[in-house]
């Protein structure tokens, strides 16, 4: 979403009335490359205010360089005002000129504009630029890994599986219940032991060979005798 749609009326009409009273005063009432009167332009990132001549030139720099606005013309951000009013032409210049000499002859303002902002011709070593907080924060971090050497691995982008190896997936992740085994039995229980004697008469089946799990030879050549009730067992 574009930041300057978030901009009501009212907060543009307020920016307008700040930037209005930024020009009132005494840095700022001349521009801050060719020193004419009342300038109506500004530099957004560099915190100047500048003529409408230098403006063009500003624009020809790039926006890595100049971004430009008009003070009327345009919407401004908040942050864009907040920075104009921490800077300003003069606290701008102590950085862009700090080694300029004196009386300097600024005749030609496109190559005065391009050594000043370029080149940093006249920059003094070691100087802080004053710029927006995200810059700062930008130059600060990249200072960090420039000293320590660090580089930060950049996240690879997960592959998107095929269809085989999608199926395959859901397959594996599926809970597979775990195989019920049937217990095998014990010699003891291979043997014909019933719990109770059973009455006299009564036929016993042999064990379908087919279905139960005791089968084979085991109940080959095996005859099944019931054996007659002890003394104690009684049948109503």
């Amino acid at each position: 979403m574009n930041g300057k749609a978030s901009v009501s009326k009212e907060l543009n009409a307020k920016h307008s009335k700040i930037l209005e009273a930024l020009l009132k005063k005494p840095d700022n009432r001349e521009c801050a490359d060719c020193r004419s009167k009342a300038p109506r332009w500004a530099s957004v990132n560099l915190g100047i205010f500048i003529c409408m001549q230098c403006s063009g030139i500003h624009r020809s720099l790039g926006v890595h360089i100049s971004q430009v606005r008009s003070i009327t013309l345009d919407t401004w951000l908040p942050d864009q005002v907040a920075f104009m009013q921490s800077t300003g032409n003069a606290k701008a210049n102590q950085y862009w000129e700090s080694e300029l000499p004196l009386h300097f002859e600024r005749s030609s303002s496109d190559a005065f504009i391009r050594a000043k902002y370029d080149e940093k011709k006249w920059v003094s070593p070691g100087g802080i630029q004053p710029a927006p907080v995200a810059s700062q924060l930008s130059c600060k971090v990249s200072h960090l890994v420039e000293i320590s050497g660090y580089k930060p691995e950049t996240p690879k982008k997960a592959r998107t599986l095929s269809l085989d190896e999608d199926l395959l997936l859901k397959h594996v992740l599926q809970v597979t219940p775990p195989e019920t085994r049937i217990r095998a039995g014990s010699v003891d229980m291979k043997e014909n032991v019933y719990a109770l004697p059973l009455p006299v008469g009564m036929e016993v089946k042999k064990p379908n060979q087919k279905k139960e799990i005791f089968s084979g030879d085991l109940y080959q050549n095996r005859s099944t005798t019931i054996a007659p009730p002890s003394s104690w067992a009684t049948f109503d």
